[in-house]
């Protein structure tokens, strides 16, 4: 049984296309942090946050649930933990995520991580075929690759995962960003106050967020 998240834990820097479009190197491990579980939106939710936090950012992810209690797997016993995929936007305020070489703040803004529509059991779904994920802001594509570019698949995260921490039913695994995030464009860009984020993994459907920016109290140099 599916139960509710304990645990998010995010894979960074795992699609070829993104590593080289950010200059960096092949990862011989996961790059890995965690998220708060409320940090998870609805997959037509507003994802709101203070209109000082810049930087705002789209990442389209393919997600991976665990179904039931996993430790220290290998790769057979990792796929029969996977209760389904469904899609993500790991919304990053990359101003918050560069205050130091730690991505948390940046991150972990509440209500910034949209997740779903649904969940596809992995006997209609197999990312290792190839499942397109792409983004679109205001309509226009940013985003567009598709699951073979993953050097760390599904499996591998939950087994890699599992050493260090268990990981049991509802609890969430995002498995990295595609090329086309605004951090990596020339000037970098950023979502504004209205924008529309539509998210689309093949086999899953979308996610369609409206982004606000509000006055809140705070500030980006507490």
């Amino acid at each position: 049984m599916v139960t509710s998240a304990r645990k998010v834990v995010c894979c960074g820097h795992n699609y070829r296309g993104h590593i080289l479009e950010m200059g960096r190197q092949i990862p011989s491990h996961p790059t890995l942090f965690a998220k708060f579980v409320d940090t998870l939106a609805g997959p037509h939710d507003v994802v709101e946050v203070p209109e000082w936090a810049r930087g705002m950012d789209w990442e389209a992810e393919l997600a991976v649930i665990v179904g039931r209690p996993v430790r220290f797997a290998d790769r057979e016993s990792a796929a029969a933990a996977i209760a389904g995929y469904a899609a993500a936007n790991d919304v990053s305020v990359r101003e918050w995520q560069n205050h130091t070489s730690q991505w948390l703040p940046g991150k972990a803004f509440d209500a910034t991580t949209p997740l779903g529509p649904v969940l596809v059991t992995p006997d209609e779904l197999d990312p290792s075929e190839g499942l397109e994920i792409s983004c679109r802001v205001n309509g226009t594509t940013v985003q567009r690759a598709d699951t073979t570019d993953l050097v760390f698949d599904p499996i591998d995260l939950i087994a890699y995962i599992s050493q260090f921490t268990r990981l049991g039913p509802g609890d969430v695994v995002l498995t990295g960003t595609p090329a086309g995030v605004g951090a990596a464009e020339k000037p970098p860009r950023s979502l504004a106050d209205g924008d529309v984020v539509e998210v689309r993994v093949t086999g899953i459907g979308s996610l369609c967020n409206d982004i606000r920016l509000s006055p809140q109290p705070g500030s980006t140099d507490p």
